[in-house]
């Protein structure tokens, strides 16, 4: 259970990582592009797709419990073409709207860090 738990933690760090660094790196090219600082930028940049994560995992998480029946099943007219989710697929959902919205908070916090427009405390 504690490696389990731990081997988590590892890869949203690792995550975390990824999209934090990509996101700052991306907003520092293009905020020394258009002339503004550097911590700002990247703060900016963070605040964005950190909210952009969290309305996600918002969306992920308001699922209904119906799912479509194949691939591009939704059809014009007639029948509907929609399923019942099984315990495994509402789980699934679940969990990947828990990881976009604690992604989006941890890029949120670290926009925040960035930010020299405000002061931590």
């Amino acid at each position: 259970m504690r490696g389990a738990l731990l081997a988590g933690c590892r890869r949203f760090v690792l995550l975390l990582g990824l999209v934090g660094g990509g996101t700052a790196l991306l907003s520092l090219v293009l905020g020394l592009l258009l002339g503004d600082s550097p911590q700002r930028s990247v703060s900016v940049g963070l605040y964005l797709v950190g909210s952009f994560f969290m309305l996600a995992g918002f969306a992920f998480g308001n699922r209904g419990p119906v799912s479509a029946k194949g691939i591009g099943a939704v059809p014009l007219l007639g029948a509907r073409m929609v399923r019942w989710a099984t315990h495994d697929e509402q789980e699934q959902a679940l969990n990947e709207s828990a990881i976009f919205v604690a992604l989006g908070f941890a890029l949120l916090v670290l926009g925040a860090v960035f930010d020299t427009h405000q002061k931590l405390a």
